[in-house]
């Protein structure tokens, strides 16, 4: 572990790649799971596993969550490979997009048999629930964390050997429905694939990417303090490698201040007064949205590893999250035509996706209580962590103090394995660090 952190991060990230790559190569497993913090290049793991396996000779599948992340893949395995002929399982509706569209080597259908016999076949696993038929030597499983353990089991048939890739801190899979009936039991379908999968394979190889190259340095501790307090990572740039400036002054106003405040350190609270108030609060609304546009009539420009002169953060490199959709529409009402081109989402949505600023509308503001859903640590691990210059949380003040009222009362179940990190706890540290960048 010294020798890792003592190596430089890109020498640290390619030890870890290496040491996955061969436990793949050596057959030894039947599954191999790889941990990843958020921005640690699994996305460039994947397709690079894909295309070793893929040169060996060995035909694989490729199983991932949402038709996004099936299309992201087949881009970047295409453009990676250009030679290595793709398939893109679908639904029969599906419409290829640009990035699927653009690549020769890619074939889309609805059935595995008229792909053609490609090397590499990519779908969604509810797309491969479908699929009856054959095996192969290799999957790969994608965001595996957030693949539901009963989704593995229905396409665990059409594979000998695995991949898991995904990150542990993010949110987990969820349902609407009763589960009562299945706490405790090792196939419980709300357990991530890979939890359960390391319950009954407790000696499968993990591995974990120890470099985020999404999060600054200003914010690669923090996150790893709170959501990952027992792995861990570090950031892949130093401290001036990134720099966020503005090109244009602005009014001076308490808006001014929280930007500026973030651009500097990477963090800001812009803190709205203490109250109780709707789940779609208005006041904090009109400030996300407000936030957003200041950044964008500042015109600012990011300095980085990729822009060492420094390119513009444009609206499509802006994003606004909040937890719930009414929440989201609300913020995206107040931005109007001006903020064009600016995500608004919530943090289901949000993950995996990447900015260079961020607005959040903390899940805990202005509540009365502090449920399981609000307290989950994956919902605020997703919106603290899509940036890479600067991170702006709204919050009405008061959550530490109703944070200690509401200490967690769920009931512990036997052989439910302890979840970490603990919500409770994850927020606390996140709010101590942001207390120290409040913009006044």
């Amino acid at each position: 572990m010294l020798a890792e952190l003592a190596a430089p991060p890109a020498v640290a990230a390619e030890r870890v790649i290496t040491a996955v790559l061969a436990d793949l190569r050596s057959g030894d497993h039947r599954g191999v799971v790889v941990d990843s913090p958020p921005g640690a290049g699994k996305s460039t793991l994947v397709v690079r596993a894909a295309v070793e396996l893929a040169a060996a000779g060995e035909p694989l599948i490729i199983v991932a969550q949402t038709n996004e992340q099936v299309d992201d893949l087949i881009d970047r395995l295409a453009r990676k490979a250009p030679e290595l002929r793709i398939g893109r399982l679908s639904a029969t509706d599906y419409q290829p997009t640009d990035r699927v569209k653009g690549h020769e080597t890619v074939r889309v259908a609805a059935k595995v048999a008229d792909l053609g016999g490609p090397a590499v076949v990519i779908g969604t696993a509810a797309k491969w629930a479908t699929v009856a038929e054959g095996v192969w030597p290799w999957a790969i499983v994608d965001e595996a964390y957030q693949m539901r353990s009963d989704a593995l089991l229905r396409v665990a048939g059409r594979f000998e050997r695995a991949l898991f890739v995904g990150d542990p801190g993010q949110l987990d899979p969820f349902s609407t429905v009763e589960t009562a009936r299945w706490t405790g039991l090792t196939w419980d379908p709300m357990q991530s694939a890979v939890a359960t999968l390391l319950r009954h394979n407790p000696e499968l190889p993990v591995h974990r990417l120890p470099v985020s190259w999404r999060l600054p340095a200003t914010a690669a501790p923090v996150v790893a303090a709170a959501f990952y307090p027992f792995t861990g990572f570090r950031a892949g740039t130093g401290p001036a490698d990134r720099a966020l400036t503005f090109t244009e002054p602005g009014p001076g106003d308490r808006f001014d201040a929280t930007v500026e405040v973030a651009a500097a350190a990477g963090w800001a609270l812009h803190e709205l007064p203490a109250r109780h108030t709707l789940r779609t609060d208005g006041e904090a609304a009109v400030a996300c949205a407000a936030l957003a546009l200041r950044f964008l009539d500042r015109k600012p420009v990011g300095i980085s590893e990729h822009a060492p002169g420094g390119a513009p953060v444009t609206a499509d490199r802006i994003a606004v999250g909040a937890a719930h959709r009414d929440q989201v529409a609300a913020i995206r009402s107040h931005l109007g035509a001006a903020g064009a081109g600016i995500t608004v989402d919530t943090a289901n949505r949000l993950q995996g996706r990447e900015y260079d600023v961020t607005i959040v509308l903390h899940p805990l503001s202005g509540r009365r209580d502090a449920t399981a859903f609000h307290l989950e640590s994956g919902r605020l691990c997703v919106l603290a962590s899509r940036h890479r210059h600067a991170c702006v949380v709204v919050a009405r003040a008061g959550i530490t103090e109703l944070l200690d009222a509401h200490p967690s009362t769920e009931r512990v179940h036997l052989d439910v394995p302890v979840k970490f990190p603990d919500g409770w706890e994850a927020n606390h540290t996140m709010l101590a660090h942001l207390a120290a960048h409040h913009a006044r």
